[in-house]
């Protein structure tokens, strides 16, 4: 998950996950790229970013309000929720916004 999401037109919506992984996290990668993977097929998905070091944030892009809530309400996000808690996260903090105006600047062709 090394690429910059490619987002439409604002606006649209942020979804801004932030933890920090407990030492034993045996499981933990393999659950995520599933995450990544079943969000990819959610209607309304827009894109992804991740990035981890001694803090792992995750953004994921959504289209409006609803397609976050059918996303926290998917049965297999709750089950890895779930075991998140339990298992793999010492913390972490989830932060919805709303993106009004986005740029960038891009040096590859």
């Amino acid at each position: 998950m090394s690429e910059i999401a490619n987002t439409p037109e604002p606006p649209y919506y942020a979804v801004v996950f932030t933890s920090h992984i407990r030492d034993d996290n045996s499981g933990y990668g393999e659950m995520a790229d599933k995450m990544v993977e079943l969000a990819t097929k959610q209607p309304g998905f827009l894109g992804v970013e991740s990035a981890r070091e001694s803090v792992g944030i995750t953004v994921s892009y959504w289209k409006d309000l609803e397609s976050i809530k059918l996303w926290k309400q998917n049965t297999e996000h709750l089950v890895a929720q779930k075991k998140g808690k339990s298992k793999w996260y010492a913390e972490f903090k989830t932060r919805i916004s709303k993106v009004e105006r986005d740029y960038g600047f891009s040096n590859n062709s």
